[in-house]
């Protein structure tokens, strides 16, 4: 398991009955976890009186309760400042165990960053854009794709906060699979591949995404992206069924026996501070050079 333990702005405090209680900057938030099957004690004080607090239905989706929380506030990741506010599907616009990931990329990008010319990495489902910020930071030029216009803007808005030059950055609102069809076809390629899949989702013009039945095909066209001598390709899954192993497997399959490297993957987690214990929070998979 790696662990994105580096957080000072961001704190899983406890979890019990389905749900984390967190700390994102000063504010304290209750939300929903499927990973979360114990029921034990709630000793924080901070269960009572939460500034947000998301209840899922019974029927599907759910509805948020607030007390005392901005309709947007800021955290900080090392030197990177992400804007946040409350969905109404329960998320905040940042997955916080992601940082291992994007510390991980950060330091590989550092590493070739004396040997090549600028690096050119491609972040797909890209979202709020914290592996893109990271990348860009550690001197990457980064293509973003997301199918959301929103999701777009808001990655754009957190580099602005975050001081990114904006010459290392290009935003493309687009289906992820029309967009590398169309790169392959016009010869684009780049050093390194960030994927971060949702389990289900609908792209600009209507087009299903399903995890279990596109993924493989998704990678094979990845592999076709990629320079010739390419640095990594980062893959998460918070989807059922997916485990590390899964992951290891194809990333082997499609990366290691063409372009050599190895494939490891990894459940990711989060620590929790009331009892020094890991909350997973799904997989992750790296193919390296």
């Amino acid at each position: 398991m790696i662990l994105s333990d580096k957080w000072k702005d961001y704190e899983v405090i406890d979890t019990s009955d389905g749900e984390k209680l967190e700390r994102w900057g000063k504010y304290i938030l209750i939300r929903p976890d499927p990973q979360i099957i114990w029921n034990k004690e709630k000793q924080d004080r901070r269960w009572k009186d939460p500034n947000g607090h998301y209840y899922r239905s019974d029927k599907g989706g759910g509805h948020w309760e607030f007390s005392d929380l901005p309709e947007q506030w800021q955290i900080s990741y090392g030197d990177l400042k992400f804007n946040l506010k409350p969905f109404s599907f329960k998320h905040t616009g940042l997955f916080p165990e992601q940082a291992a990931n994007w510390d991980y990329a950060a330091g590989k990008i550092k590493e070739a960053g004396g040997h090549r010319e600028k690096i050119k990495v491609l972040n797909l489902f890209a979202y709020t854009g914290g592996a893109t910020l990271s990348a860009a930071a550690a001197g990457a030029h980064v293509t973003h794709v997301d199918a959301s216009k929103g999701m777009v803007a808001w990655a754009k808005e957190n580099a602005l906060s975050s001081g990114i030059p904006h010459e290392n950055l290009r935003w493309i609102v687009d289906d992820c699979t029309k967009f590398v069809e169309r790169e392959i076809r016009r010869g684009n390629t780049y050093d390194a591949v960030i994927l971060d899949p949702p389990s289900y989702g609908r792209g600009p013009k209507g087009e299903i995404w399903k995890m279990e039945d596109d993924i493989f095909g998704f990678l094979q066209l990845v592999v076709k992206v990629l320079s010739k001598d390419p640095l990594f390709v980062i893959l998460n899954s918070y989807t059922t069924g997916l485990q590390p192993g899964v992951l290891t497997y194809m990333m082997n399959t499609l990366f290691t026996k063409k372009l050599g490297g190895r494939a490891e993957a990894y459940e990711v987690g989060l620590p929790v501070s009331c009892d020094s214990l890991i909350l997973p929070c799904g997989a992750t998979g790296r193919w390296e050079r």
